[in-house]
């Protein structure tokens, strides 16, 4: 069974910056396609960053795009997102993801798409 679990959340002031990391352990993950969603308060899950196991490539949601970055260690079995000049914008509950095969950009940005959940972390950014 695939375990996903989230660290680093916390609380920020604007221009700051976190690091999230996602532990994944259950089987090996060649192939998958590992990424992060958030959700603000009253808001819908929204697609962040995603990458590919064993290629390493990326994709952004344009709103993150050149402030956020996501990579992975294979030998931790661990995806991180590191995120820098946060905005207030940028409150919300932080979710790691995974999937067995490698998505459409379209698909990528659809919370459906995805087998596995982690619990969530909390990161908020204050004016």
């Amino acid at each position: 069974q695939v375990q996903l679990v989230e660290s680093g959340g916390g609380l920020v002031q604007a221009g700051g910056s976190l690091r999230l990391s996602c532990a994944a352990s259950g089987r090996t993950f060649s192939n998958y396609a590992m990424g992060w969603f958030r959700q603000a308060p009253g808001k819908e899950r929204e697609f962040v960053a995603l990458i590919r196991w064993n290629s390493g490539n990326t994709y952004y949601a344009d709103s993150v795009k050149g402030r956020f970055t996501i990579s992975r260690d294979n030998a931790k079995n661990t995806v991180y997102l590191q995120m820098n000049s946060l905005k207030p914008e940028d409150t919300a509950v932080y979710y790691c993801v995974a999937r067995p095969t490698i998505p459409t950009t379209v698909v990528a940005a659809t919370p459906s798409a995805y087998d596995y959940w982690g619990q969530g972390t909390q990161v908020t950014v204050s004016s």
